[in-house]
């Protein structure tokens, strides 16, 4: 089953005091670029969801998408030109600042909504929900531009009004980590530097 994915990387990292979290430097590497390593084999179709930096963004070497709406309407925007412009019926969201996200994320999100009939699947673990983890149909699109339109912003509100299931990923919920801080950065470069 072919899928489109979107990274995004769109926020405004008000506790990293302001600063383009995607481009943020893990191990020599950008948080994006992390990102991609671990997606790339498992998708079809790959676009970065950006609203600052473009052209450095664009250096990653896939298509950045910019949010339309003026007023930041967080990762929804994301979803949104995911849905919009993917070339697959299916669309993978991924956050921009999780560099240890699952490798087969995709495989499992897949497998959860086919054996369950839903329209969208999210990443759980430990029985916490990471809505940001997100496989969705196309077919959802309408239902989003509509609740969007509605001033609606929550993700997960606009996931449960939907045909929803949530796929249990507790054997590596580690992979969840996402670096809201530069504590949080420093924390993750000194464990990986001792494994």
């Amino acid at each position: 089953m072919a899928v489109s994915s979107i990274i995004l990387a769109g926020g405004r990292a008000t506790r990293m005091g302001g600063v383009d979290k995607g481009l943020v430097v893990l191990q020599q590497e950008a948080l994006t670029a992390h990102v991609i390593a671990r997606l790339k084999s498992q998708v079809d179709e790959i676009f970065i969801s950006a609203n600052r930096e473009i052209e450095t963004y664009k250096t990653f070497g896939y298509p950045v998408l910019q949010d339309a709406n003026a007023d930041f309407i967080g990762p929804l925007a994301g979803f949104f030109l995911g849905l919009q412009n993917a070339q697959y019926d299916y669309v993978l969201t991924v956050p921009c600042d999780s560099p240890l996200l699952p490798l087969d994320l995709a495989e499992r999100l897949l497998s959860g909504m086919s054996a369950s009939g839903a329209d969208i699947a999210v990443a759980s673990s430990d029985e916490n929900s990471h809505p940001v983890f997100c496989l969705m149909k196309k077919s959802v699109l309408p239902s989003l531009l509509a609740y969007i339109e509605r001033g609606e912003r929550k993700v997960s509100a606009w996931q449960k009004s939907q045909q929803l299931v949530e796929v249990d990923f507790s054997d590596c919920s580690e992979a969840f980590t996402n670096l809201n801080t530069f504590d949080d950065l420093a924390d993750l470069e000194l464990k990986l530097n001792k494994t």
